[in-house]
């Protein structure tokens, strides 16, 4: 049974025009209603069956929403909450997609009115592709979802918001917006990072005879360098503290090879090969 009678997306590349996908084929609403900025990504979304009804204008498609989903970069989604406010009056529920929180839960509690339960959402899913070319709607089966909501944040919505996110395949679990992005910052923004750093380091030479190792440690190097910048520019703070933590490891690898510590190494490596090993299962 439908969960909302209209769930709006704004936002339609590869998370939103996945939770797109995936609503509509496990029936969580009534009605799935998108916004994108061109005409033709409306279309497209229209003809793969990620939406009902697809708008350019941002009030048509919220005017009936009971809940509101903003799946766009960091930087812009309290301007669009904002927007969002201005073009309705009735109450609903808001939450987002974006990868960092706490500057956009600090936003939304500026300038959304309280008939606007906003409920800070970071779905741990993704690709190396962006864009709706890429949306499947199976992205986020089995994934983990992070809310972070606050003590303003009023229960029934991060209720509804969780099994919103359970409800397409989601587990779910709750950090505040600060300790979410420190976490963040080094568990998926720096891993980006480490592997841009890997890939401008080596010479094209070296490229030409990279194989399977290479390619699986750069992978994520493939993201959409605009939605990169935003993420690691609106989690600065985090972010420069996860590159410190990281850069102390490297230089005691470094030092480990240089000194010829061969006991040390080793024991560094078994340490890390442990903590991946329990990551796998």
């Amino acid at each position: 049974m439908s969960q909302f009678r209209q769930v709006t997306i704004i936002g339609l590349g590869l998370i939103g025009g996945s939770l797109g996908l995936a609503l509509r084929r496990r029936r969580v609403a009534r009605r799935v209603y998108g916004v994108a900025r061109r005409a033709a990504t409306v279309a497209h979304a229209r003809r793969i069956g990620a939406v009902d009804r697809g708008f350019t204008a941002l009030a048509p498609a919220v005017a009936e929403a009971d809940l509101v989903v903003i799946a766009t970069p960091p930087s812009t989604v309290v301007p669009l909450a904002q927007q969002v406010a201005e073009a309705t009056t009735q109450s609903l529920i808001l939450t987002d997609a974006a990868s960092t929180k706490a500057g956009i839960v600090r936003g939304w509690q500026r300038v959304l009115p309280e008939r606007i339960a906003a409920v800070g959402s970071h779905p741990m899913a993704g690709s190396d592709r962006s864009g709706l070319g890429a949306a499947s709607a199976e992205l986020f089966t089995g994934t983990l979802c992070v809310l972070t909501p606050t003590a303003q944040t009023p229960a029934r919505a991060v209720r509804a918001v969780g099994a919103f996110w359970r409800a397409v395949g989601m587990r779910t679990t709750t950090l505040a917006p600060e300790r979410h992005d420190a976490v963040v910052a080094m568990i998926s923004h720096v891993p980006h990072l480490a592997a841009a750093g890997l890939v401008s380091a080596a010479a094209s030479a070296e490229l030409k005879v990279a194989a399977a190792g290479f390619a699986d440690t750069t992978r994520v190097a493939l993201g959409d360098p605009a939605l990169w910048q935003d993420i690691c520019l609106s989690n600065r703070e985090a972010v420069l503290d996860a590159l410190g933590r990281f850069e102390r490891a490297l230089v005691h690898l470094r030092q480990a090879i240089a000194y010829r510590d061969a006991p040390e190494l080793r024991k560094t490596l078994a340490a890390s090969r442990r903590a991946r090993r329990r990551l796998c299962r």
